[in-house]
């Protein structure tokens, strides 16, 4: 990973945005800028690499000295008010950028009290815009997350027996993804047998599976850092037809979507071209999210895919494509892939089918 490059990359903008320096507080953002992995840490980033500094506390002095060490660190007891201000003393800055999404009230009125005569001005997700194309590396943790999904996804189909419970198969997928290697779930998965399939994000209960079921699952792997994510809709037995049919309008709308995905692109335009499939097979108030986001260091994060984004696609960026229909009392179905957006189209991550599995 060229940390120092993502740095430059942030110091250029300053001047757009009048400020001298950067507070970054959000983890995500300041492992991005320097690959630092603790609970705890901050990075003021100015015009000049030799003025920015990465603050951190006691606990992680030999952590960020082994993860950190191509910046200077600072490290401090408990003050991060008190580090931040002798930091921007020290690079004599006097009109300081912070995080909006990522300083509460209360850290605010802190540093404000502890940097006297700093002006503190508010700034938007400039570190996220800098994610949202990945690079090489990042890219390859993706996909190593990825194949660690595809590989639970096949190993659960075999776990699917009558009168096995969500709350059973989802620790199942945990416990393979572990031992596939994954560091930890990307998110709690989403384990749902028939009726409880239409709720988008249903929380596994002690349902038991049984014939005729639909069975959605949504689960990812964290690999490096980066997540995966991923939906496959199965049946066990053979399901209503209704849902048969929903089935192939979903992967219909899903391979529009899908095709819809260039470099340039804005994320409504390629929800609209996915959604309307599913609008003019009369489900259109049963498609009630989003096509898709960003994944990354976070598991949503920018570009966003929906109704009134503006946001435009990059090449790099890794997107999900995940339409779904879902009907109250009779189940639902959700398939969700992630892409890599190229210049004249996008790549589909991982190799898990698309088709309707049948167990």
């Amino acid at each position: 990973m060229d940390f120092p490059l993502r740095r430059d990359r942030l110091s250029a903008r300053l001047p757009e945005l009048g400020i001298d320096a950067l507070l970054v507080t959000r983890l995500p953002n300041v492992r991005y800028l320097t690959g630092f992995t603790g609970s705890n840490g901050q990075v003021l980033a100015t015009a000049s690499e030799r003025g920015t500094v990465f603050l951190t506390d006691g606990r992680y002095t030999e952590q960020s000295r082994r993860e950190v060490p191509d910046m200077k660190r600072g490290t401090y007891l408990s003050e991060f008010p008190k580090a931040f201000a002798q930091a921007c003393a020290d690079a004599g800055v006097s009109r300081v950028g912070f995080e909006s999404a990522g300083v509460t009230y209360r850290v605010y009125e802190q540093i404000k009290a502890a940097a006297d005569g700093i002006e503190l001005v508010p700034v938007g997700e400039e570190v996220e815009r800098l994610r949202w194309a990945k690079d090489p590396e990042e890219i390859a943790l993706i996909e190593q997350a990825q194949s660690i999904t595809d590989q639970a996804f096949e190993r659960i189909l075999a776990k699917l027996v009558e009168g096995v419970t969500e709350n059973e198969v989802a620790l199942d997928l945990e416990l393979t993804m572990r031992q596939a290697g994954a560091e930890r779930l990307a998110f709690d998965s989403i384990v749902a047998f028939g009726e409880n399939a239409a709720e988008p994000h249903h929380h596994p209960t002690e349902r038991a599976l049984r014939g005729g079921d639909v069975v959605k699952l949504d689960f990812g792997a964290l690999a490096g850092g980066y997540h995966s994510d991923m939906t496959r809709t199965i049946a066990f037995g053979e399901p209503p037809a209704e849902l048969r049919e929903i089935h192939d309008l979903v992967a219909r709308s899903q391979q529009a979507g899908v095709d819809a995905v260039r470099a340039g692109v804005l994320g409504e335009e390629a929800d609209r071209a996915s959604r309307e499939v599913i609008e003019e097979a009369g489900y259109g108030e049963r498609f009630g999210h989003s096509l898709g986001h960003g994944v990354g260091l976070e598991i949503h994060e920018g570009p966003t895919l929906r109704r009134s984004s503006e946001d435009e696609l990059p090449v790099g960026a890794v997107v999900t494509v995940e339409p779904g229909v879902y009907v109250p009392g009779l189940g639902g179905v959700r398939i969700e892939d992630m892409v890599e957006v190229t210049e004249d189209g996008c790549r589909v991550i991982g190799t898990s089918t698309r088709e309707l599995v049948v167990v």
